[in-house]
């Protein structure tokens, strides 16, 4: 073959790739238009989700439209996460019967496990299961605890991440109680 030739094939083969890059390029923006994570921010309506309680019923964010809700991002080997779970806990006997809801979301731990640790706490709040990590995707979370104080129209009024304290539990409660 002579180097005309070849030059011309090489020439070919670069243009190809580009041309089947560019392509596939669009095909996957085209793809995942319309599928991007919608950030859960301040003044944003919280992403909904769907996930199973201890029980192993499926509950929606959804279900407690109406109420104020404070959603918990935790795990048991966090010892943050266990520190603050009394504090939530003497916060939703106090504000359940006031239209407050507080909701535990633990990350990726087994059930067995995290019944244990519910039951030496005496936890009472619902505990939901984040199995495979979709809706901590969807929050955005990048550290554990964090917390999101959404209000009855599902709107997100408070972000805190690390530790909450008793006196930040109670401030972020009274903003979102309906």
């Amino acid at each position: 073959m002579s180097v005309k030739k070849s030059n011309k094939l090489i020439f070919r083969l670069v243009l190809s790739s580009i041309l089947l890059s560019a392509v596939g390029y669009v095909s996957y923006s085209e793809f995942f238009k319309g599928k991007e994570v919608t950030a859960a921010k301040v003044g944003s309506v919280a992403p909904d989700f769907s996930l199973k309680n201890l029980n192993g019923t499926e509950k929606t964010l959804t279900d407690y439209r109406g109420k104020g809700v404070l959603i918990n991002f935790w795990a048991t080997y966090c010892p943050p996460c266990k520190k603050e779970m009394p504090y939530l806990e003497n916060a939703y006997q106090k504000y359940k019967e006031q239209g407050v809801e507080i909701l535990a979301v633990n990350v990726t731990e087994p059930t067995r496990l995290v019944n244990q640790f519910i039951s030496q706490k005496n936890i009472t709040f619902p505990i939901l299961l984040d199995r495979d990590g979709l809706v901590l995707d969807k929050y955005q979370v990048q550290n554990l605890p964090i917390t999101f104080f959404i209000n009855s129209k599902g709107e997100i009024m408070n972000k805190v991440s690390g530790e909450l304290t008793e006196e930040k539990i109670e401030e972020g409660l009274e903003l979102i109680k309906p």
